[in-house]
């Protein structure tokens, strides 16, 4: 439901002028002598998280808006398949976000610096890399997390717009169908929440807006409860007379889904610098991830199986319109409108920090209202033109996370590795990357081009 909400406490927050700019990175160890600078004892005085604050943090940042989709694309691709590849991916994503991980810890030790963002590691994972004529691209790669970041986030943002706008048209329809024809027609609704988008995202101060993602959290855990409730209550077959595989399309739209809703690669730094002990980071992946997954395989699992073929985005348009699912959707509604702000607020800081450049310090707060303002608009006109939740959640999974949670993390480990430890036994670490970055590249095209093309027949 905020797959950034615990991006707020560190890589954004505290450290977002370091990130922009970029530090000069000067080597001071060898790979070898390394593991002997106590990174953890360097860092400054704070409050820090322990193991389980860690994995409620990573639980609520990995959950994204993708979740109340995944049914979706579980119907898409075929019941048991998308929950084999479920399982899959989720091992995937969490052994990035592990390698991101490691990969900070190497440099750390490398340079003797205490804590580092996302674009921080992976520009430095550049800077020092064996390769001299790359290392002039280090910059460059920081700018890549950068701009995936803002398109994944600014991109969520439509879909959250799209995700209120269906749950608000069935409750004043109170139909079952959920169409972008009507009177007034979905389009209309999107319409009409640009305002209320752009009022509360004028709310420039975090605090006011941060603790509604732990009411968010215990929503998605009623969320996933009533699925099974209502998935058990009106399937109408056995579970194994579902559908085992649909076809390659349906593949890449699940793919693109089921990384949305449970990617946390962009957020795995910012949790690290806030532990206590940030070497058991391992375990807080392992712990939280399988939470996650569970969850993800949950939803998607009831949610097909229950609403079978004529199942709709967000879960919650299947559930019926008793008191309880009524309410279940008004808050879901409510929830997802802060998490938009909450969302905006990051990739907004990210792109502001250029933009205020031009102007002179006096007329920041003009000028970055305006700007506020004029983002929601455009995000708007884009969920406007594409209201469909289940290809645009799988396009920004395709073209977003198959860069910043396959691709990149495999180039900066390679990076680090090359001379220390090495390639290993038959260049095994070497294979390892291609085979990674093979996978990110097939998702990021072949995804992202039929997410493309779904989205854009579905909306014309």
């Amino acid at each position: 439901m905020g797959a950034i909400t615990s991006f707020f406490f560190g890589d954004r927050t505290d450290t977002s002028k370091k990130s922009n700019q970029g530090p000069k990175f000067v080597i001071k160890s060898t790979p070898e002598n390394a593991a002997s600078y106590d990174f953890a004892a360097a860092r400054p005085p704070g409050k820090k998280t322990n193991i389980l604050e860690s994995v409620g943090h990573l639980v609520k940042s990995c959950l994204g808006g993708g979740v109340v989709a995944i049914h979706e694309s579980y119907k898409s691709c075929g019941l048991w398949t998308s929950m084999v590849l479920t399982i899959i991916m989720g091992f995937m994503i969490s052994y990035s976000m592990y390698i991101i991980a490691k990969s900070a810890h190497k440099l750390y030790g490398r340079l003797h610096i205490s804590q580092m963002s996302y674009p921080d590691v992976a520009e430095a994972a550049i800077a020092i890399c064996p390769f001299p004529r790359m290392r002039r691209f280090s910059k460059c790669l920081r700018y890549a997390v950068d701009f995936t970041i803002c398109v994944d986030l600014f991109g969520s943002c439509c879909v959250y717009q799209v995700v209120i706008c269906r749950t608000i048209k069935q409750l004043v329809e109170g139909t079952d169908t959920v169409t972008l024809e009507g009177d007034p027609p979905l389009r209309a609704y999107v319409l009409m929440l640009l305002i209320p988008c752009i009022v509360i995202c004028m709310i420039t101060s975090l605090k006011y807006l941060a603790p509604f993602s732990i009411v968010a959290d215990i929503f998605l855990l009623i969320l996933a409860g009533a699925t099974i409730y209502y998935g058990c209550k009106f399937s109408k077959v056995g579970i194994f007379e579902m559908p085992i595989f649909k076809g390659l399309p349906g593949l890449l739209e699940f793919l693109g889904v089921c990384v949305f809703s449970m990617e946390g690669v962009g957020v795995t730094m910012a949790i690290e610098n806030n532990m206590k002990e940030p070497k058991k980071i391992g375990r807080v992946l392992l712990f939280g991830m399988s939470i996650v997954v569970g969850i993800v395989f949950v939803i998607g699992t009831f949610g097909y199986w229950g609403f079978g073929e004529h199942s709709k985005s967000p879960v919650t348009l299947n559930f019926p319109f008793t008191t309880f699912s009524i309410t279940l959707k008004v808050f879901m509604a409510i929830i997802i409108y802060v998490t938009f702000a909450l969302n905006f607020w990051v990739p907004f800081n990210l792109v502001w920090f250029y933009i205020k450049k031009k102007y002179p310090p006096v007329k920041y707060w003009f000028w970055e209202r305006v700007y506020r303002a004029s983002f929601i608009v455009v995000i708007t006109l884009i969920a406007f033109t594409f209201p469909n939740v289940s290809s645009f959640i799988g396009l920004l999974g395709s073209f977003c996370l198959s860069n910043m949670g396959f691709i990149y993390p495999a180039l900066i480990e390679l990076c680090l590795d090359w001379d220390y430890p090495g390639l290993g036994f038959m260049k095994w670490r070497l294979l390892k990357c291609v085979l990674i970055c093979i996978f990110g590249t097939f998702l990021g095209v072949f995804g992202t081009y039929t997410n493309a093309k779904e989205l854009i027949r579905q909306s014309f």
